[in-house]
């Protein structure tokens, strides 16, 4: 329930903030925004937690106030680069000496057995692929980073009062940061299985049992997966 809340939270949002940003609505930014904070606070609110009804008070609160004084849009300049950075840093972060890293902790849910007892080229292929995760991420958040210091009118740098060298416009920012971005992720998704499919070929029955095996890792599994 949570998780499928949050994935038409996360698609409504993709669509506003880009509406939003290629049409110059600061309504649809503040749309935006409040659907935003929904998708962050959605489990605690589903659980009724009093924190989590009051910090999206204050959010929604902050939200208008951002509005009311025409900077709804400003940032939805940032989600994409904080987003996308954060994952990346959790890629990174798992690659360190003494921690799993999370390809292999899939792998290890999948199969059922301690990440230890992984063969040992699944392993090493899980490891080299959750390195190329991070590393596609930063490039991504990077990316998103400088197109929103180019945008213009209204861009990091514009905002600053500094005249971007290159200028583009907010719907060429929104293009690549609000729905771009997904399908390069996805792309890499899916090619990324089929040639794992070849390498692996006694490992693997098709993409959709693939994706009915990954979810029937539980909730408990993916609530537990970035900690």
């Amino acid at each position: 329930m949570t998780l499928a809340l949050q994935i038409v939270l996360a698609v409504a949002y993709a669509l506003l903030a880009h509406g939003a940003s290629a049409g110059g609505d600061a309504r649809l930014a503040f749309a935006a925004l409040l659907v935003l904070v929904a998708l962050v606070l959605v489990a605690p609110l589903l659980r009724l937690r009093p924190w989590a009804f009051a910090l999206a008070a204050a959010s929604a609160a902050g939200a208008w106030w951002l509005f009311r004084a025409g900077l709804a849009a400003l940032p939805l300049l940032l989600v994409p680069v904080v987003f996308v950075a954060f994952v990346a840093w959790l890629f990174g972060r798992s690659l360190r000496p003494g921690r799993v890293p999370l390809i292999v902790r899939i792998v290890s849910g999948l199969d059922g057995v301690p990440p230890e007892r992984l063969p040992v080229d699944v392993a090493r292929y899980a490891r080299g692929l959750t390195a190329v995760w991070a590393g596609l991420l930063a490039l991504l958040g990077l990316a998103n980073l400088v197109l929103a210091l180019l945008a213009s009118p209204g861009g990091l740098l514009a905002q600053a009062g500094v005249a971007p060298p290159w200028p583009i416009t907010h719907a060429q920012w929104s293009w690549f940061a609000n729905l771009l971005n997904y399908g390069i992720v996805g792309g890499f998704f899916v090619l990324e299985f089929l040639w794992r499919k070849r390498r692996f070929p006694e490992r693997h029955h098709g993409f959709i049992t693939f994706l009915r095996r990954m979810g029937a890792l539980g909730p408990a599994f993916w609530r537990d997966f970035l900690r």
